[in-house]
């Protein structure tokens, strides 16, 4: 075989092995199939779902255990639904959720006075926040104009002086 011509097949070879790495994520989609549900019961696995929503994921912190894919949050759902399906109600299976893991678990943790700084602390540094801020815009609304530095021309590094910054503020 001549030269050129192994140049060209190892060229083609080549192409071709770029082609079908680049499809094979195209056509993933075709091959998956539809994830089979947990229960055979979709009523157990709709409330099921709807308390997952309300349970944190203690790995991902920021996640319902219902949206996480964490190993933790899979054995929780699991837990719950056993225990639904064992005729427990929703408020025994996150009564014992709470006792197990603390109010930390739910999503929308009570108000009472280990949550108190939870629900309001946002809302008082806001406060805090803004009365700082039209304190600090009073006092200086209240002080003369010679009290401020004026604005100095910047000298380049080479020492010269833009001539927008001679003409003063406009």
């Amino acid at each position: 075989m001549h030269p050129a011509d192994r140049t060209f097949h190892r060229w083609a070879l080549t192409l071709l092995a770029a082609w079908v790495l680049l499809m094979a994520p195209a056509l993933a989609p075709a091959l998956a199939r539809e994830a089979a549900p947990a229960s055979a019961d979709p009523v157990l696995e709709n409330r099921v779902m709807r308390l997952s929503s309300e349970l944190r994921c203690l790995v991902c912190q920021n996640e319902t255990i219902a949206a996480s894919h964490a190993d933790l949050a899979v054995d929780l759902r699991n837990q719950v639904r056993e225990m639904l399906r064992e005729g427990q109600s929703e408020a025994d299976v996150t009564r014992y959720m709470t006792e197990r893991y603390g109010d930390f678990i739910l999503y929308r943790p009570p108000v009472k006075s280990t949550t108190v700084v939870l629900w309001y602390g946002p809302a008082v540094l806001l406060v805090a926040g803004l009365g700082g801020l039209w304190w600090i815009l009073r006092r200086r609304n209240r002080l003369a104009a010679d009290q401020f530095d004026d604005d100095e021309p910047v000298a380049a590094p080479d020492g010269s002086v833009r001539a927008d910054d001679l003409q003063g503020p406009r």
